[in-house]
């Protein structure tokens, strides 16, 4: 008994330490948001967040109001979802709410990268002096030159350059506007080389295809969940990508933009070795481009369905290129689309806008470095534990808020333009003006550098698709996919499906 005493207290121990990990003890203090642990010791909620995350949290709102916290995998979230507060999750300081705690996480568990103390300085610097201003102008065209070579190579002999070329959309949208982002981003082929454009357009295409396979393994690697074969295809797929991407080979490159050069630079004066600056520089290739492809699909396919708004945009099109003096033409030059010429798109402005509110899903989550209190904009106060992670998602709290945007879940072209055509950016909730009122590229520090560069790439891939091209669904009557539940949280969302269209040249 003497010896069986102290074995049953230290399983006992272990016991209630396990169930304290499990969250199993943990209560709702004064002064706390609702508390919703779920069914599951540990796990909580996660099945149902990861099965469908939009459903899960209108049903926690319902449930709870516009601040609640619940258990997802082991850690505590706080969601807020009153848009009038978000300037407290906004701008809250890093001692505080922190962003790059979970960003660094989740860079590593995907991309295999481990990042130093402060090196994000390097990635806000560049994007700073390259994304915008005379920078942004740089590779605005090299985009354009791009796009121009990757569509209009392959049309056929002028004998039967009018015949209908069929393709899937969401294929044919996010296949051309990677490839050309990732040639504008990370050079061509020296031209002194034989065929390098075609060079060019062939290891695009094939790196393309290895992209899409990482993308659809991404939502289950990011929590965790791969099997074993399919976490060996993420593997493979992580070394392929660190050697295309390799220092060494764009040292064979040219054109490579001085954003992705600067930040190379950056991170070896700072000391990071040339294997991990390898598997940064897939990072940026995935946090540039793995968006603005399926966005290009979205934007695409509510202009053909839409007829006034395809109208208006080919109008405005028509009017700008008379405007700098530039005509397509059979046997004519190519244009030049410039970022001066982007500027003067307002209509179209407002048609990528509505895209983005429609179909950008990003969760914004922050990791709680101390105990807080969390104002809200009606004098509310919740105090948040330190250890827990606070979390947005503006596609429930403001993108598709009836207040807000009427009929939220209809595609209005104009919805942000007012009657002279400058922007709209007064929206309402209770009476009040709502600061935050689309949310696609995140907010406050985790907004993301590189919208300005993917704002254009959207605006050129349509402009040029305009005119250059006449294109049509297949099908017109056939119904817009629905979204590929598995993606809320991780940036623009994907449909469940593609849909059949044909284009051939307009000349």
């Amino acid at each position: 008994m003497g010896l069986l005493l102290p074995i049953l207290l230290g399983f006992l121990a272990a016991l209630i330490g396990g169930l304290y990990l499990l969250g199993v003890f943990r209560q709702r203090r004064l002064g706390e948001p609702p508390l919703d642990k779920g069914l599951i010791p540990w796990l909580g909620h996660v099945l149902e967040f990861r099965r469908n995350t939009f459903k899960f949290l209108e049903r926690m709102k319902q449930k709870h109001g516009d601040v609640f916290t619940v258990q997802l995998g082991g850690y505590y979230f706080t969601f807020l979802q009153d848009p009038l507060s978000f300037g407290s999750f906004v701008k809250e300081s890093r001692e505080k709410l922190d962003f790059r705690k979970f960003s660094v996480q989740l860079v590593r568990r995907v991309f295999g990268y481990t990042a130093l103390e402060n090196e994000h300085i390097v990635l806000q610097m560049n994007s700073n002096k390259h994304l915008q201003g005379a920078g942004l102008e740089a590779m605005t065209q090299s985009m354009m030159s791009n796009l121009q070579n990757l569509m209009l190579h392959n049309i056929g002999s002028p004998a039967d350059q009018r015949t209908w070329t069929e393709d899937g959309l969401f294929m044919y949208c996010y296949n051309i506007v990677f490839r050309a982002g990732y040639l504008s981003l990370y050079g061509n082929e020296p031209h002194k080389s034989e065929g390098s454009e075609e060079k060019d357009r062939a290891e695009s295409e094939a790196l393309f295809y290895e992209f899409r396979k990482y993308d659809q393994l991404f939502p289950r690697f990011a929590y965790g969940v791969l099997p074993p074969r399919e976490r060996l295809e993420a593997q493979r797929l992580l070394g392929l990508f660190w050697k295309a991407l390799s220092i060494q080979k764009m040292k064979t490159k040219e054109n490579i933009s001085r954003w992705v050069w600067d930040i190379q630079q950056g991170k070896e004066e700072i000391g990071i070795k040339e294997s991990m600056i390898d598997r940064y520089m897939f990072v940026l290739l995935w946090a540039s481009q793995g968006n603005t492809g399926p966005s290009s699909f979205w934007l695409l396919l509510f202009l053909m369905k839409n007829s006034e708004a395809m109208a208006a945009v080919k109008e405005e099109v028509n009017t700008v290129l008379k405007e700098f003096g530039q005509e397509v033409r059979h046997g004519g030059p190519l244009i030049n689309l410039t970022r001066e010429m982007l500027m003067k798109t307002p209509i179209l402005d407002s048609v990528v806008e509505e895209t983005l509110r429609l179909t950008a899903a990003p969760l914004l989550t922050r990791a709680v470095i101390q105990d807080m209190t969390l104002k809200m904009a009606d004098g509310r106060e919740y105090l948040i534990r330190k250890g827990d992670r606070m979390a947005v998602f503006p596609y429930i709290a403001i993108q598709t808020d009836p207040e807000i945007h009427s009929d939220p879940h209809s595609f209005k072209y104009d919805r942000f333009l007012n009657p002279d055509r400058s922007k709209k950016t007064h929206f309402y909730k209770a009476g009040k003006k709502v600061k935050f009122y689309n949310m696609p590229w995140g907010a406050g520090v985790s907004m993301c550098p590189g919208r300005f560069f993917a704002t254009n790439e959207l605006k050129q891939f349509v402009f040029l698709m305009l005119v250059y091209f006449e294109f049509e669904l297949k099908n017109p009557d056939e119904k817009i996919p629905e979204m590929d539940f598995s993606r809320w949280g991780f940036g623009t969302m994907q449909p469940d499906r593609d849909i059949q269209f044909r284009y051939r040249l307009k000349y």
